[in-house]
Parts: structure tokens; C-alpha cells; sequence
């Protein structure tokens, strides 16, 4: 769930923008590897067996322009509303449109969107990190809606690849398609998260050691990487620890 409000936004042709693979050894799966590669594929990152150190992609590959303006997730069981996130469409002080408009039900205790004032660091706004409550480990089944804008070029086959981790143990991984869109188009859709069991004993584990719990969002048209999002989580909000 790394969906972050403050993407970049690029424009200019559509090229290839990621790193030369001279030395690539296509059997290697490791991080080191696949920077190595010219196309980084679904495949490629559905072999990794742990979280990313670094960010698989630069932000300029993403010449499809999407940026991402809304995210709210939902109990599917219950209906409620968990938390909604959006992108300020405008304001009367120019800074606070870098500022998330957020409401909770109560089980998000805080979010924070990693920026920074640097104009050199290209990563700013990539990661997210969040504080739930240990009520959050409950869910079974949410849905996550997101609304995100493209550019100038029409998008198939676009792709999400979630890989969620605990002290580098992959808890589940989730894929998702977002359909054709159409440029210059804002576009909304659904996916449904089905959260693995978990035993009494790994949660409170995940309760004890919070933001050990972590994520990437990896992003692909046409089967190529085009944007990598990070996210770490705890889930011991109001909890005096």
C-alpha cells in the first residue's frame, strides 16, 4: 500500500531509461542484478525473496506521467471506511498542495510521506511510512481504491506487484491490473486485498517490532518497471511501548 500522493511528473518521449546490462548474468535474481538489467520485468521481482534496499528505477522512467491524486482503503466485511488520502487540488498557500488531505476510522494512527527540501534527491515523496493499531492485523479482506492521472500517452497493460515482508520473510505477495487508459484521462479502480492468517505468535512479533514490517510497489506497462514505491508499517499505534 505505497501509493504516495507526490509523484513526479515527467514529460518527453517515451525511451528506455534504466540502467546498461553488460555484465548482466541472466540466472542472478539478486537487487545488485537486476539494477543491472536494461528492462526489469514482473518476473524479475516476483523471484526476489527479500525487501529492496534501493529503488529499482528512477523516478523519470515514469514517462507515462501517473500520478496518483486519491487512495482509500475499505473493511470489506464491515464497509468502513479505514483511511482516504488525497492529493490537494488547490489551495490558497502554494505549499500546502504537497500536503495529503487524510482521514481515519481510528485503526491509522499516523502516516508520513518521506520528502525533502533537497531538489538533488530524486527519491523524495517515494516512500511512505504508516503507524496502525494492533486492530489493523485483524482484517481479513480490504479493498483499495486508488484515482491516479496519466499523461500524454495511452497506458496497456498496466500492472502492480506488491511483495510484502517481515524481518525479510515474505508475508504475500499481491498483483493487480489496472486496465487500458486513455491520455490525459483520471482514472479509479478497486483492487481487493486478501490478508494471509496470521499465528498469535506472528503478530505480536509484528506488534513488538514495528516498521519491520515492510513493502514494494513496483510498476509496470507493457511489462517494463516504470515506478518502485517503498512503505514500512507498524502496528502498535496508541499502545504505550
Amino acid at each position: 500500500m505505497s501509493v504516495v500522493m507526490n509523484s513526479t511528473r515527467n514529460s518527453g518521449s517515451i525511451s528506455n531509461l534504466t540502467q546498461s546490462s553488460d555484465d548482466y548474468d541472466e540466472n542472478c535474481l539478486t537487487e545488485e542484478g537486476l539494477l543491472k538489467k536494461d528492462c526489469i520485468s514482473p518476473e524479475d521481482v516476483l523471484k526476489l525473496n527479500r525487501i529492496t534496499k534501493s529503488y529499482l528505477c528512477p523516478p523519470e522512467a515514469n514517462v507515462y506521467d501517473i500520478e496518483f491524486v486519491r487512495f482509500k482503503i475499505r473493511d470489506l466485511d464491515t464497509g468502513t471506511v479505514l483511511f482516504e488520502i488525497a492529493k490537494r487540488s488547490s489551495s490558497s498557500n502554494p505549499e500546502d498542495g504537497n500536503i495529503p488531505f487524510i482521514q481515519s476510522s481510528g485503526l491509522l494512527d499516523s502516516l508520513e510521506i518521506e520528502s525533502s527540501s533537497e531538489e538533488s534527491d530524486q527519491n523524495s515523496g517515494r516512500f511512505v511510512r504508516y503507524q496502525f493499531t494492533p486492530q489493523f492485523l485483524k482484517l481479513k479482506t480490504v479493498g483499495a481504491t486508488v484515482e491516479f492521472t496519466v499523461g500524454n500517452h495511452p497506458i496497456s497493460n498496466f500492472r502492480m506487484i506488491e511483495r510484502h515482508y517481515f524481518k525479510e520473510k515474505l508475508l504475500k505477495s499481491f498483483d493487480f491490473e489496472f486496465g487500458f487508459c486513455i491520455p490525459n484521462s483520471c482514472n479509479s479502480c478497486e483492487h481487493i486485498y486478501h490478508f494471509p492468517k496470521l499465528s498469535k505468535a506472528l503478530v505480536t512479533d509484528m506488534i513488538n517490532h514495528p516498521y519491520e514490517t515492510r513493502s514494494d510497489s513496483f510498476y509496470f506497462v507493457n511489462g517494463e518497471l516504470i515506478m518502485h514505491n517503498k512503505a514500512d508499517y507498524s502496528y502498535n499505534g496508541n499502545l504505550n511501548i
